[in-house]
Parts: structure tokens; C-alpha cells; sequence
């Protein structure tokens, strides 16, 4: 493969080192900061999430678990609620059992070096370069998705990144552009980042703004957007399943679904794979029927989602229960297990952001009653 052509004095590091401390990003609220915890985060936030969705929640995810410590002793479902609608929950999972084992393993601290950190739950490669170069200064490389697309650009890298092995090669050329200097490692590292977000894009190049447009193998030979190389696509799933909002004028029921799977650890209504496993359920309730919602896709990195709502009203005789005894049992036995949670909880329940949507709007305010 041909190797960018690059000055001397003026490699494609130091060129991308000054261009990001003059003209890159610097207000963001993690950075011009060393601090492990607050870079982690926003790190696992910003996978598969854009900056302006993430800021919010950073901003509340800090007032809630300021630090590391904090957040590990916070229960899950504490974890999965203020996470809920940034989407790819196992995220949030991770970000619980990773907070757990930097206390339980490492005191509270973060290992100093990418090769540990990777050994941290939900801490991928490019994750953990990430944090131990702005944080420490170590010499590691970073390939998330921009940072693919802006080296193999630059270097016109015809290798389809869909095989291992050019994906190993790639990582390679990576290490090898990395700046000398350790202390330069941050405003490089941002700098690859900076690019892949504001200038070198999936469907657009801005190369008149770009510090590597003269050495970029890829604007010479006028083909920017035929990089990066990946040849096999993902396939896309379909499923359909039906959703029984059952509800009181003070509560509605919910369930928290399996450790593992789409929503794993969340809380939903109670989930059909067809329309008349939920009416037998319904016609058991005694209800005087359920009333169709439009349905809705939920659209997931793999999957489309069809989901058909069906809303019941019960009376709120089903809540009661004296101050003190267990919460009201399930309104048949196949609804457990489960529990009723008051319209006013809701903020607090770790739900999918559709669903939240669907609940929330009519959904009257009020204590538990009898």
C-alpha cells in the first residue's frame, strides 16, 4: 500500500496536534479534564449517541453519581432510569458492573494503562486508548467508527474492514501515526475525534477545512467517500409483539425483562408474541375489553420492532394494601412477576423511551389509594 506523502517537520500528528488545539472542539463538559471517571462516561455515552443528545444526560448522570463509588453502590434500576432513552441499554449495564469492579478490584481507581482497562466490563479497545490517553498520556491508538473513517481516508485504505485482518492491519497504521511526544496524545486523540464528527463525515468531506488535506491519499485520487472499505452489512430482523398497558386511575402494572435480550433489565407492560394470547389475558381480566392504540416501530440498530399497544382500565380496588404489607399481587398469575408502579414513580423506572412516551401523557398523577 502507498504511504501518505508527509513533510519531514510537519508529519500527519503535529499537523493534526495544532490544527485541534487552534480550531478543534474544547467546550464540551468532559473535557479539559484528567479525570478518568468523567472521560469513561462520557466515552460510553458517546457510543452509537450524538454529542447534543448526550450532553443532558451527562450533565444529570454527574449530579446524580458524582463519582465512581457513587454510582457503584446505586441499585441497577437507579442506573437503567436516569439512562433511559439514550437506547443500547447494555451500556448502561456494563457502566453499573465496570463502576463495581473499579471499587471492588481497584480501590476506586482506574487502572492507568488501555491493556486494563480492557479488562473492564463494557471497556472496549478503542474505549479504553481513549481514556488512558487523555487521562494519562499513555501512546495508545483509538479506532471508533469516525476514527476508521478518517484514517482510511487518509491513507486510502482498500482493505475491507469487515475481515479481522484488515480491521488488525488498520490498527497498525493507527499506532504508527501516533505523535511522539506523550503530552501531545490528548489534543491528537480529540483531534482524530473532532474530525470524524465536524468535518470528515460519512456522506460529506469538508477537505478545504481539513489539516490533512495535502497528505491525504484519498482526496488526490478524488475518491473521499469510497473510504472506509466494509462489504458485508448487517441484517436487519423483524419481530412484532403485542403490549397490555394495564392501568388504574393511580398505577399501572409493569414487568422488568430478562438479564439478557432487546430492554434486558428494563421495565415494560406485559408482552405477547400474538394478538390472541393477549384477548385470552384480557377476557380473564373481566375487564369489558381493551382498547387498540396505533401501533408503532421501534426501529434498533438490528432489529424493527413493530409494537401494537392495548390499553385496559381496572378499578382501583386491585391497589389496595396497608402501609407496610407486600405490594398487590399480580391481576393473574401470568403477569407475574411484576409489580404496580404509580403514575408519579414513573421518572424513577428504568422504561424504554418509546414505551415511556406511550405511558406518560394521560397518565393522571395521584398517591396509591385504597
Amino acid at each position: 500500500m502507498p504511504e501518505p506523502r508527509m513533510d519531514d517537520d510537519d508529519d500527519l500528528a503535529g499537523r493534526l496536534v495544532r490544527w485541534q488545539r487552534s480550531h478543534g472542539r474544547h467546550a464540551l463538559p468532559w473535557q479539559n479534564t484528567r479525570d478518568p471517571y468523567r472521560v469513561w462516561l462520557s466515552e460510553i455515552m458517546l457510543q452509537q449517541t450524538q454529542v447534543a443528545t448526550v450532553l443532558g444526560y451527562y450533565e444529570r448522570f454527574l449530579a446524580r453519581f458524582p463519582d465512581v463509588r457513587a454510582l457503584a453502590a446505586a441499585p441497577l434500576d437507579d442506573v437503567l432510569a436516569l439512562w433511559s432513552g439514550l437506547g443500547y441499554y447494555s451500556r448502561a449495564r456494563n457502566l453499573h458492573r465496570c463502576a463495581q469492579q473499579v471499587v471492588e478490584r481497584h480501590g476506586g481507581d482506574f487502572p492507568r494503562s488501555a491493556a486494563a482497562l480492557a479488562e473492564l466490563p463494557g471497556i472496549g479497545r478503542s474505549t479504553a486508548a481513549a481514556i488512558s490517553s487523555f487521562c494519562f498520556g499513555e501512546r495508545v491508538a483509538i479506532l471508533d467508527g469516525n476514527v476508521r473513517r478518517v484514517l482510511s481516508r487518509v491513507l486510502a485504505f482498500e482493505g475491507d474492514l469487515a475481515q479481522a485482518a484488515q480491521e488488525r492491519a488498520l490498527w497498525d497504521l493507527a499506532t504508527g501515526l501516533l505523535p511522539q511526544d506523550p503530552a501531545d496524545m490528548p489534543a491528537y486523540t480529540q483531534g482524530l475525534m473532532d474530525l470524524g464528527a465536524t468535518l470528515c463525515m460519512p456522506r460529506r468531506a469538508d477537505c478545504l477545512l481539513c489539516p490533512w488535506q495535502a497528505p491525504c491519499r484519498a482526496r488526490a485520487l478524488g475518491r473521499e467517500l469510497d473510504f472506509p472499505v466494509r462489504t458485508r452489512k448487517l441484517r436487519r430482523g423483524r419481530r412484532e409483539s403485542w403490549c397490555l398497558w394495564l392501568r388504574t386511575p393511580q398505577a399501572v402494572w409493569l414487568q422488568q425483562r430478562p438479564d439478557t435480550g432487546v430492554w434486558a433489565g428494563l421495565w415494560t407492560p406485559p408482552m405477547f408474541d400474538d394478538a390472541a394470547a393477549l384477548d385470552a389475558a384480557v377476557a380473564r381480566l373481566g375487564s369489558g375489553g381493551a382498547q387498540a392504540l396505533p401501533s408503532f416501530v421501534h426501529v434498533l440498530t438490528h432489529l424493527d420492532w413493530t409494537l401494537h399497544p392495548r390499553r385496559v382500565e381496572l378499578g382501583g380496588a386491585l391497589l389496595a394494601c396497608e402501609p407496610g404489607q407486600d405490594p398487590p399481587a399480580a391481576p393473574l398469575p401470568e403477569l407475574a412477576p411484576g409489580r404496580w408502579w404509580r403514575h408519579d414513580e414513573l421518572d424513577a423506572v428504568g422504561l424504554p423511551a418509546p414505551l415511556r412516551r406511550l405511558l406518560q401523557p394521560a397518565a393522571p398523577a395521584g398517591p396509591l389509594s385504597r
